[in-house]
């Protein structure tokens, strides 16, 4: 005979008094976590491969994003084909992306979108190395933060050897590649 749980008046005051002095001892060690959050800046970024593999989540809070206003919308675009691809066109052997995470679509000869699938995209970096090595640089990683979870000390920061994470104001929470700024700027 299974013998019933009771969970009293006093069981649910210590369980509530223990959260609650959790959140007051994190918010205590965290006092700018609500005005600041984790970014990568693309200006630092060396495209290591860290930022898929160190985040607590799977796949990465951060992901790819493209500055359509610095694309070329090239058919031999850097960031979506293989360096020597037999083959200009989006078959999986031709893909720079190890996950189909780039989209390409036909606007006009000679011309192509090029749309990142944020929830296909792991953050490797490897789109974004090959438009800054054979491209304009339009592709670049950021910490996206309706996926971030907001760790206080983040592991990919921690791991990054460029130095490339920093705390930044929730009102300027994404650092903007334009045209303009060269890729430093805020959003």
């Amino acid at each position: 005979m299974e013998q019933e749980s009771k969970f009293g008046r006093r069981d649910f005051i210590r369980v509530a008094a223990t959260a609650a002095a959790a959140g007051a001892a994190w918010a205590a060690a965290h006092p700018s976590s609500g005005t600041t959050v984790w970014q990568l800046d693309p200006a630092k970024c060396l495209q290591c491969g860290r930022c898929s593999t160190t985040c607590v989540l799977n796949p990465s809070a951060v992901k790819c994003v493209h500055s359509f206003e610095i694309c070329g919308y090239c058919d031999l675009c850097g960031g979506y084909l293989q360096p020597g691809a037999k083959a200009r066109d989006s078959g999986a052997e031709n893909e720079l992306c190890p996950v189909g995470a780039l989209k390409r679509t036909f606007v006009e000869e000679p011309f192509y979108q090029y749309t990142i699938d944020e929830e296909l995209c792991v953050g490797c970096g490897k789109c974004v190395k090959g438009c800054a090595v054979f491209g304009n640089g339009s592709l670049y990683l950021q910490v996206k933060h309706d996926v971030c979870v907001g760790c206080n000390e983040c592991s990919i920061a921690r791991n990054c050897p460029a130095n490339a994470f920093q705390r930044v104001p929730v009102r300027n929470s994404y650092l903007l590649k334009t045209r303009e700024n060269g890729g430093k700027g805020h959003k």
